[in-house]
């Protein structure tokens, strides 16, 4: 089982929110996802972004591999 760590899009036409999710890479990009482990709010000036790195570390220890976006996300949030 291949799992990411990756962005769930919510929100509005037009007014992005995100969630980042663990998944599986086979389901859907807004579909069914292991566990929530942060927000992400593009809007917000600056951006907002709340992750749990506790549970960041731990997904990435047990193989998750992040996306290009959520990697940045990450850096960005120290972790």
């Amino acid at each position: 089982m291949a799992v990411k760590i990756r962005l769930r899009r919510m929100g509005a036409k037009k007014a992005p929110f995100y969630r980042v999710v663990v998944a599986d890479s086979r389901f859907p990009r807004d579909g069914r996802f292991i566990e929530e482990i942060g927000t992400y709010n593009p809007l917000t000036n600056p951006s907002e972004i709340k992750i749990d790195a506790e549970k960041a570390k731990k997904w990435m220890a047990n193989g998750a591999q992040p996306t290009d976006t959520v990697k940045e996300l990450l850096k960005k949030a120290g972790i």
